[in-house]
């Protein structure tokens, strides 16, 4: 692991190789599940097909994912990890909102 990596936590700095994906970290798999709620809610075009359609009953589960992995790392997770997630959820939980009001 490189100097920047082990400051950052993650597998992304630097360059990577074309397909090699970035390590595996708490903050990355987060990332990813709220990366598909984004897609589910209709925020951003699906990467694979490049189209934006929503699925709310898959958004509210990825959101309960996410949740479910605050309440059981809930004293596990450092400072920045643990903001991260809060994070995440608040704007998740508020884009479903709006969504699901219309």
């Amino acid at each position: 692991m490189t100097e920047a990596q082990e400051k950052t936590g993650c597998g992304c700095a630097g360059k990577k190789k074309e397909g090699q994906m970035p390590s595996v970290t708490f903050s990355t798999f987060i990332l990813s599940l709220a990366s598909s709620a984004l897609v589910q809610l209709g925020e951003v075009p699906d990467p694979e097909t490049g189209n934006t359609g929503e699925n709310l009953l898959m958004a509210r589960h990825t959101i309960d994912v996410l949740q479910m992995l605050q309440e059981k790392t809930q004293n596990c997770l450092d400072a920045d990890e643990a903001r991260l997630l809060e994070g995440l959820l608040y704007e998740l939980r508020m884009k479903y909102v709006v969504k699901s009001r219309k």
